[in-house]
């Protein structure tokens, strides 16, 4: 079957895990420092499957997968994220060359530092062309998908991703980072709401966010670590 002809889902159970569903590609990924700024390395692979659940709770003993802990520990999922669209949300920065939208929604993952500043910092200087391309990597790396970069003629310049999903390790700051879900898989809520379908979502899977399903870094002050 064709990846166009996939049925890829992610369907949040109510206090309970997400359940994935059309054979998404699965797999970890490393948050490793590169000079001032940061890059992704290759981690464990895990089992492909066509449906899987995956821990939203923070307990389970078989991360990244649930293994019923959710229930044991009593975990409130209640969702509580903002269902207005990126766009809605979005703060625009306007650059000489680029502009940025933002919509603070931060998973801590540091991608929006690199060599030569921050991308804010890059956007306002964009007029120099290493600037705006350095600008354009930050944005595109950010696994919140808080960050878009956008051509002054108001296109948006996004990475072409295939769907998949990739369980993010932060060692640099000793935790267990978020659900990082790529290529425009639809998100469906526990009351069955589809979330604006995005290229770039990070999800939280600490258990201790206070924008569920959508991870916020609380992962990073709670401590957590997975048990794998």
């Amino acid at each position: 079957m064709s990846k166009e002809k996939q049925n890829y889902k992610i369907k949040i159970q109510k206090n309970g895990p997400y359940l994935v569903t059309g054979n998404v590609s699965l797999s970890e990924k490393i948050i490793v420092p590169k000079g001032k700024g940061y890059e992704y390395k290759e981690g464990q692979s895990f089992q492909q499957a066509e449906v899987y659940a995956l821990c939203r709770c923070g307990k389970s003993k078989n991360p990244p997968f649930c293994d019923g802990s959710h229930e044991i520990s009593e975990f409130d999922g209640t969702e509580t994220a903002s269902k207005e669209k990126y766009i809605d949300r979005a703060f625009k920065q306007e650059g000489p060359n680029l502009d940025l939208l933002d919509d603070d929604r931060c998973a801590f993952a540091r991608f929006c530092h690199r060599e030569e500043g921050n991308v804010w910092e890059l956007t306002d200087q964009s007029d120099n062309p290493k600037y705006r391309e350095e600008a354009i990597k930050a944005a595109n790396n950010c696994p919140a998908g808080r960050l878009i970069a956008v051509d002054k003629e108001g296109n948006i310049i996004e990475p072409k991703f295939e769907p998949s999903i990739e369980i993010l390790q932060d060692p640099e700051r000793g935790v267990s980072a978020p659900i990082y879900v790529k290529g425009n898989i639809p998100i469906e809520s526990s009351e069955s709401f589809t979330y604006e379908v995005r290229n770039r979502v990070a999800l939280c899977r600490c258990g201790k966010s206070s924008n569920k399903p959508f991870c916020d870094a609380t992962h990073v002050s709670a401590r957590y670590v997975d048990t794998q």
